[in-house]
């Protein structure tokens, strides 16, 4: 019964840290995409004249950042 008990708590734990883990690099990822990723494709797209492309995306990610935090 003991041993039983033990296997279900470590399952729990173990849930809840992949659950963590799961999270963390999440949140990561998206920090990494908005603050390097992001205005690297920008200023890539300008260089290349594509303004009329880059424009739009700044103005749509722009907006979604000012609703997401709202």
């Amino acid at each position: 019964m003991l041993s039983l008990l033990f296997i279900i708590f470590f399952f729990w734990i173990f849930g809840k840290m992949i659950g963590f883990a799961f999270r963390a690099s999440w949140s990561i990822i998206k920090v990494m995409f908005t603050l390097v990723f992001l205005p690297l494709i920008l200023v890539g797209l300008v260089f290349k004249g594509l303004v009329a492309i880059a424009l739009p995306v700044l103005l749509v990610v722009g907006l979604f950042s000012l609703l997401d935090r709202a």
